[in-house]
């Protein structure tokens, strides 16, 4: 009697398994981390602000020596009308920074619906900032800070989704 085997073709159940198993294992793992880095990457439109910000801040105290006696006159859009899912406004701490040598603190609030995924409507906020710092020669130096600078007033925004600078 001459038995002749087939060759075999295809996979088998048990190697099918293993790798799905490997791949739930890996997506497990990767997903997490996809979804922090999305929302860091949304984060780029507070940042994106608030060095638009910094720079109207740096011009003014280059030409004028010295801060304005009111927020507004920095020329920042500094209302909630922003119409953005991410940044719900900007602030500037002090807003009366008239002192010379006056940290400034320029404020991004943020929706935490940004990284719980429910709706900007809601209310939550959280905070980050620039602190900018001015020198004796008009110059300004800079620094992203967690929180909302020397009021600790509002929720400062989870380290993980904040830009690389600031979570130093």
């Amino acid at each position: 009697m001459n038995i002749q085997k087939k060759a075999q073709r295809g996979f088998t159940l048990i190697e099918l398994m293993i790798v799905i198993a490997i791949v739930g294992i890996l997506a497990a793992i990767a997903l997490p981390a996809y979804q922090d880095y999305i929302v860091r990457s949304k984060m780029t439109e507070a940042l994106g602000a608030l060095a638009e910000g910094k720079t109207t801040v740096a011009e003014y105290v280059a030409a004028n020596g010295e801060g304005p006696d009111a927020a507004s006159k920095f020329g920042l859009n500094l209302g909630t009308g922003r119409n953005s899912d991410i940044l719900y406004r900007l602030q500037v701490d002090p807003e009366d920074s008239s002192v010379a040598n006056t940290t400034f603190y320029l404020i991004a609030q943020v929706y935490d619906s940004v990284w719980t995924g429910g709706d900007p409507d809601s209310g939550a906020i959280s905070v980050f900032s620039l602190s900018g710092e001015t020198n004796a020669d008009g110059t300004m130096t800079w620094a992203c800070v967690p929180g909302d600078g020397p009021n600790a007033s509002e929720a400062s925004i989870v380290a993980k989704y904040l830009p690389a600078n600031c979570r130093g």
